[in-house]
């Protein structure tokens, strides 16, 4: 069955403070809208793993011949923008030049590398673009490898409530859990205490050591829209055409034959079988009752269709188009749609860094309460890697022109494009850098 989906629901409430008086009020209210974000993102992972509405069809002429093709282009579409965004691992910089602090940041990446975060970045990013939203959960461990750790948290059972005043504070933070019994439990976080809530009877009250709560949602954008949500008609459409297209084939080759002005006898219908032979008498004549379609038409059409889930998606054609030999890289990558996907992808770069401030102050507030670390938030720059040797010819050559025209090699090294650390190559250069470095004013002024 298909479902018309527009995002997420943002869950808000009215309430200043969420307090042992108020916490059932707040999430059964929570909880109301929650359901509605909780069939819509169970639908959403059905049809990535291929549950799609073709399952379902139905043909009234001919059932026998149901084909039902479910050409997951949805499993496609997230695959590909998790892996162009979190295929390598998100780093953790010095934000300027900060020497006393490279050994705290190296710490930092030390401890998130013991965790295995860039395997838990992926899932993050495959329920950004499967649901429109993802979570994470950080709590202390006690662990001399890494004294945190943190878990990606299925949004199906997983919501942030958030403040309906300026600025949407989050207000509390949910995880609800289903016991053998079939009964949920849910836990309650705000930023001083848990809850363990079932059936509307808190079964435990405790305050916590956080002073913040321990869930961080990570929104795919403002409407919490999946990454293949707003294609889904065309991809039911590519799913009917091909499953129909296979029903026409079988249809054309198990053909009815149809005898004009005669009959056939059950001994005639046997010589036909063996010997593909039909004796007809003066005046009968015989025709298979077949009407197939077009094969070219009906590819046109899937390729229409599958083009525009391209564009909207903004992602790169595979598919081999024209191309005059003399163009350049740059033209290649405008035409092919890689500059669309590379654009989508700073996107979700900008929405994933606001999220992991938040996961990063929760994180520093437990390093500073066990392993220690002088490591402030602003100290801190998160950095996606990708590929940045397309077009290295004239990214080196605008390296040259910047530094020759007397920029700064700190801002050349960031403008040009090479690096995904410029901060971390000007430091290691520096020594390599000094005929670019003017370090008197004075000099500056004569030139």
């Amino acid at each position: 069955m298909r479902m018309q989906m527009f995002g997420r629901t943002v869950i808000y409430t009215d309430v200043s403070s969420v307090t042992v008086e108020n916490v059932r009020d707040v999430l059964s209210k929570a909880l109301g809208v929650h359901a509605q974000n909780q069939n819509e993102i169970e639908y959403l992972f059905n049809y990535y793993k291929g549950k799609t509405p073709i399952l379902a069809k139905v043909k009234e002429v001919r059932p026998t011949i149901n084909h039902k093709v479910c050409e997951n282009r949805a499993n496609e579409i997230v695959n590909f923008k998790t892996g162009y965004c979190f295929g390598e691992p998100v780093q953790y910089i010095l934000r300027g030049e900060k020497k006393a602090l490279i050994k705290e940041i190296d710490k930092l990446n030390d401890f998130m590398f013991a965790a295995d975060k860039a395997a838990a970045d992926r899932e993050i990013g495959d329920w950004m673009h499967i649901a429109g939203t993802a979570y994470r959960m950080a709590l202390p461990s006690g662990d001399d490898d890494a004294p945190f750790n943190f878990y990606t948290l299925d949004p199906r059972y997983t919501f942030v409530v958030y403040s309906s005043g300026i600025g949407n504070k989050p207000m509390m933070c949910v995880k609800s859990v289903e016991k053998e019994n079939h009964r949920l439990v849910h836990s309650v976080y705000t930023d001083g205490w848990y809850f363990e809530i079932e059936d509307g009877v808190i079964l435990k009250s405790e305050p916590h050591v956080l002073g913040m709560l321990p869930i961080v949602e990570y929104p795919a954008n403002n409407a919490r829209l999946g990454a293949f949500e707003i294609v889904l008609p065309l991809l039911d459409a590519l799913n009917e055409v091909e499953s129909n297209r296979l029903d026409d084939i079988v249809q054309y080759v198990n053909s009815f034959l149809a005898l004009l002005g005669g009959q056939i006898d059950e001994d005639g219908m046997k010589r036909l079988e063996e010997y593909k032979l039909l004796c007809l008498p003066e005046g009968v004549d015989a025709k298979y009752l077949s009407s197939a379609m077009q094969q070219g038409d009906i590819q046109t059409m899937a390729n229409s269709l599958y083009k525009s889930v391209l564009e909207i998606c903004g992602m790169p054609s595979q598919a081999g188009e024209s191309a005059s030999t003399s163009d350049t890289g740059i033209a290649v990558l405008y035409r092919s749609g890689w500059s669309q996907a590379e654009a989508r992808a700073k996107n979700t770069e900008l929405e994933f860094k606001r999220a992991e401030k938040q996961f990063l102050k929760l994180v520093l507030r437990i390093l500073r309460d066990t392993a220690g670390t002088k490591l402030e938030l602003h100290d801190i720059e998160i950095k996606f890697t990708r590929r940045f040797v397309d077009n290295i010819l004239t990214k080196t050559q605008a390296l040259q022109s910047l530094l020759t025209s007397g920029i700064a090699p700190e801002v050349a090294i960031a403008t040009c494009g090479l690096w995904s650390d410029p901060t971390d190559v000007y430091l290691q250069s520096a020594k390599y850098l000094n005929q670019w470095e003017v370090t008197d004013d004075e000099d500056v002024r004569e030139n």
